[in-house]
């Protein structure tokens, strides 16, 4: 599952800022229709689901204008093995803006406030299976996911250290909860 949209990544200049907030239980609809909308299908939606509904979610933030939800962005925890114990990591997945809203910002804006709230919550990496010419300019390497175990590998995997140094030289298993298997 790809997250993002590598169109156009950089915002109109004259482009109001989103209004970023958490997501409440009352914009659950509204979410689905942006993955929906935005992936062409139920699939990112129903994840979306099944991680709240396994208690897995980090942060889901969503991107707001005039009280309408134009955009989502969840981190799901993700723990990575190594010889030397669990590492808490988060999944960034999914990232979705309305179609006609795309490329003024708003996905940048929210990968930012999702990933400021995954290191307040204690992560100290985040992996996403994304576009590899839109997630490195928020620091996401492919070689910093080079030594970890995933279900996918390629350039599209993708890692970003929240805690200096805490993918340095580490191997792992990436653990990925259930839902990405049945959703995906």
């Amino acid at each position: 599952m790809l997250t993002g949209n590598p169109e156009n990544p950089n915002p109109a200049p004259d482009a109001p800022a989103p209004h970023i907030r958490p997501e409440t239980p009352a914009d659950r609809a509204a979410v689905a229709e942006v993955n929906r909308l935005a992936f062409g299908g139920e699939a990112e939606g129903r994840l979306v689901e099944r991680l709240h509904a396994d208690g897995l979610v980090v942060a889901s933030l969503v991107a707001e204008d005039a009280g309408r939800v134009v955009g989502h962005i969840l981190f799901s925890r993700l723990p990575l093995e190594t010889a030397r114990g669990d590492l808490p990591a988060a999944s960034l997945a999914p990232m979705a803006v309305r179609p006609e809203r795309q490329g003024r910002g708003i996905g940048a804006a929210l990968v930012r406030a999702g990933l400021a709230a995954c290191r307040e919550r204690g992560c100290v990496a985040v992996v996403v299976l994304g576009h590899p010419g839109y997630y490195p300019r928020f620091g996401f390497s492919a070689a910093l996911a080079a030594g970890l175990e995933a279900p996918w590998r390629g350039e599209a995997l993708m890692a970003l250290e929240l805690v200096p140094g805490a993918l340095a030289g580490r191997r792992g298993r990436l653990r990925y909860p259930a839902a990405f298997a049945e959703v995906g």
